[in-house]
């Protein structure tokens, strides 16, 4: 599955729809958030249908960044049913995100 870019007017519906759902809050101008994308890319391949992989531009998606606490990026928020249960700060690798889907 292709990962998904989010706005405050697909979020919600987006993250609550899903079973599982890895969000990237990240920017542009950040050297780890160019790091973790081809990454987090990649393991969207292997995750296939097991869960929803998105990214959220936080320069573009402000309130959705204050909205959930992002103060650092690049920053995997977790969501299971819609609701937060983890949290992942800074770059990780592929087999990292993949055992986030583990919820």
């Amino acid at each position: 599955m292709a990962v998904l870019h989010l706005n405050a007017e697909n979020f919600d519906q987006t993250v609550s729809a899903a079973d599982v759902a890895l969000v990237d809050f990240w920017a542009p101008w950040c050297g780890p958030c160019k790091m973790l994308g081809p990454v987090f890319e990649e393991a969207a391949g292997d995750i296939g249908d097991k869960a929803v992989l998105a990214k959220v531009n936080v320069d573009e998606q402000q309130d959705l960044a204050a909205r959930f606490g992002v103060t650092s990026i690049p920053t995997i928020i977790i969501f299971k049913s819609g609701k937060e249960v983890n949290r992942s700060l800074g770059f990780i690798d592929k087999a990292k995100i993949i055992s986030l889907t583990n919820v």
